[in-house]
């Protein structure tokens, strides 16, 4: 796991999306020249696909802002929601099917703005391998790592697959084991995101690969997204618009500058592959636009989307008390104007 480093740079471009990106209108809650310090704290490794928050910090937009962000990598969205329930850090980074899960569980968490707004959850194999079908799954072993996204959901992908349980091993791995495991054939398959292990595994490994979404098999559910206490909603709001703006002018500026926003990533992991973190970015665009959020800023939540969540939670997830969908999400922070809408085609 990369160490995080807190150094401030700014990047100076010439292109004229940059300076479109630039000139999106930021909030200032605090005197010039005082900065609020803040955490945040994401749901992996620094990635291509999370890497809208390091080009926020490096282009100096949270600073914009009157912020001080310090960004540390998670271990898994069921790790970060926990975090942020524990007011551990102010801000998080998860999926929207593992917090509405832990809010069942009495965490007092919500989402304030939704990047990945599609399921990217897959199971993922090597396409020499004799698992052909999801049903082939069964006698052979995958790896998913423990609190992330893809352990959460991987009963409601069972139940919707009609997949016995008790024929398939289930091996946890740490996050940075599951790619290599695929490759050396330590296990058959891993539940991923697409973005989070494709690149890696085909670029590394030198080995095609094919893969079953989730969501092809029931799991609908909107995936990660920005998320605080409700108590922080509460008591600083200014706080979270000051954060939340800032943050999808950084997942914009890095679509329309992805060679910059890897220059930027590398900056935070200087082991990351720029082939890998490019194909890690552009495949999580994937995510961004869904059928009930054409249209709309990014971090706009589709109150339908949220809907088919907990349809999903309730009749797989093992949710049985009610949930709504203003317990889930705001879009009270999310900023409004045509320059926060992104691309609506990949």
């Amino acid at each position: 796991m990369s160490t995080h480093r807190t150094t401030r740079r700014t990047f100076v471009t010439t292109s004229a999306a940059a300076g479109a990106a630039t000139l999106l209108p930021m909030p200032h809650v605090h005197a010039q020249g005082t900065l609020k310090k803040v955490t945040l704290l994401l749901d992996w490794v620094f990635q291509g696909p999370n890497s809208g928050f390091l080009v926020a910090q490096e282009k100096g937009f949270y600073k914009e802002s009157g912020l001080d962000v310090e960004i540390g990598p998670g271990k898994g969205s069921g790790s970060t929601s926990q975090l942020i329930a524990n007011k551990t850090s102010q801000f998080g980074f998860a999926d929207g099917f593992v917090i509405g899960l832990g809010i069942s569980k009495g965490m007092a968490i919500r989402n304030v703005g939704s990047i990945y707004r599609g399921n990217p959850t897959a199971v993922i194999v090597l396409d020499e391998s004799a698992i052909k079908s999801v049903k082939d799954l069964e006698g052979n072993s995958i790896a998913i790592a423990p609190g992330g996204t893809q352990f959460q959901q991987w009963p409601a992908f069972l139940r919707g697959a009609k997949l016995d349980p008790a024929k398939i091993t289930v091996v946890n791995i740490d996050p940075a084991g599951m790619n290599p495991a695929l490759i050396s054939g330590r296990v058959q398959a891993i539940a991923s995101y697409v973005q989070g292990s494709v690149p890696s595994v085909e670029q590394r490994g030198g080995k095609k690969t094919r893969h079953f979404p989730y969501a092809d098999y029931g799991v609908t559910a909107v995936s990660n997204g920005i998320i605080v206490h409700n108590d922080l909603i509460k008591s600083d709001p200014e706080l979270i618009k000051a954060f939340v703006a800032p943050s999808l002018r950084g997942f914009l500026y890095a679509r329309q500058n992805p060679a910059e926003a890897v220059e930027i990533v590398r900056k935070y992991s200087s082991t990351v592959d720029p082939t890998i973190t490019r194909r890690e970015l552009e495949l999580s665009w994937a995510t961004w636009v869904t059928p009930n959020t054409k249209g709309k800023p990014l971090g706009w939540n589709s109150e339908a989307d949220w809907a088919e969540t907990i349809a999903v939670l309730r009749q797989y997830g093992g949710v049985s008390q009610p949930l709504t969908v203003d317990q889930l999400m705001t879009n009270a922070f999310v900023p409004e104007g045509a320059s926060y809408v992104p691309p609506q085609t990949l």
